[in-house]
């Protein structure tokens, strides 16, 4: 079993990636559902090419290589919004 990352974010490996391909998954979006790949923080602009590639070398439907939906990461929303603490002004404590 190699350790060759393909997906930095999500720690997603060759070796499952082909796993999943020798399983019948033939597209990127399959491959992203099986994995879950190009959900970290770059949302597959660093794997989503290498992962076309592999899907392409194995023989999958190049028409079925589009690209998934990136969608953004979220923010974290602090507590105090929605305890309905009203946010203070930095000239209030003068």
């Amino acid at each position: 079993m190699s350790k060759i990352i393909v997906c930095r974010c999500e720690d997603v490996t060759l070796d499952e990636l082909q796993s999943g391909i020798e399983l019948g998954y033939t597209t990127i979006d399959e491959l992203k559902r099986l994995t879950g790949l190009g959900t970290g923080p770059c949302q597959g602009k660093e794997c989503q090419a290498h992962v076309a590639h592999l899907v392409e070398n194995a023989g999958g439907d190049v028409v079925q290589l589009r690209p998934f939906t990136a969608r953004p990461p979220f923010h974290p929303t602090a507590l105090k919004y929605f305890a309905g603490v009203p946010p203070q002004r930095v000239d209030e404590g003068e």
